[in-house]
């Protein structure tokens, strides 16, 4: 009896661990191998955006010296032509340069005229229009236009008349006395008066390197 009832606890226990080796694992290989956790995303830093540079502000009534680079004349340049200086002395504003020595200013010719005969004088007007900036960015400009007229002739005119005289005079009384200075007089004031008829008065010629001084009627932004 004691032999059947040990046979039968010990196929029993066969059985059992029979079934324990048959049953499927429940263990994935994800529960034994953790998911990896997804890099953090990281924002791209942004560039710093460069600040502009402040504006300086050139006063209206600011002094432009200038030396001229083309040469300038009031019997051979023309209304609406253009020439080019160059600043003589910086343009500074509260102790900063704004523009240095040597800057590319361009101008125009505004009006030109010649001298005529016995009365009309020369005259010659100009203006600054354009500053030619290293970066290649024009800045347009307004000045007060700088005006020049050519000396009055009056003077040698009257002496060449007078002298005229003074010779026809001389010859004429040489020639037969008082009447003949008379007349001698007469014809080389003539002769004089000719001679200023024929003759112009004086140009306006500004060759390069010729300083001028222009004042900037509106302030502007640099």
């Amino acid at each position: 009896m004691r032999r059947i009832l040990y046979t039968t606890v010990v196929a029993a226990l066969a059985l059992s661990v029979g079934a324990c080796n048959n049953n499927p694992s429940t263990t994935s290989a994800d529960a034994v191998q953790p998911k990896a956790e997804p890099a953090p995303v990281v924002a791209p830093v942004a560039d710093k955006v460069k600040e502009p540079e402040p504006k300086i502000t050139i006063p209206a009534g600011t002094k432009f010296r200038v030396v001229l680079l083309q040469a300038v004349s009031s019997d051979k340049s023309h209304s609406g032509d253009q020439f080019m200086t160059s600043l003589s002395d910086p343009i500074v504003v509260d102790g900063t340069t704004v523009l240095p020595k040597g800057t590319k200013i361009r101008g125009r010719v505004m009006d030109a005229k010649e001298s005529g005969r016995v009365k009309g004088r020369a005259s010659l007007e100009l203006t600054l229009t354009e500053i030619v900036r290293a970066d290649g960015k024009p800045v347009s400009i307004s000045t007060k236009p700088y005006t020049a007229v050519a000396e009055s002739t009056k003077k040698r005119d009257t002496a060449v008349i007078g002298g005229g005289a003074g010779l026809g005079a001389a010859i004429g009384a040489i020639a037969g006395g008082g009447k003949g200075a008379a007349i001698g007089a007469a014809v080389g004031g003539g002769s004089g008066t000719g001679a200023v008829l024929a003759t112009k008065g004086k140009e306006i010629r500004f060759g390069a390197e010729h300083p001028l001084s222009f004042t900037l009627s509106n302030s502007i932004e640099i």
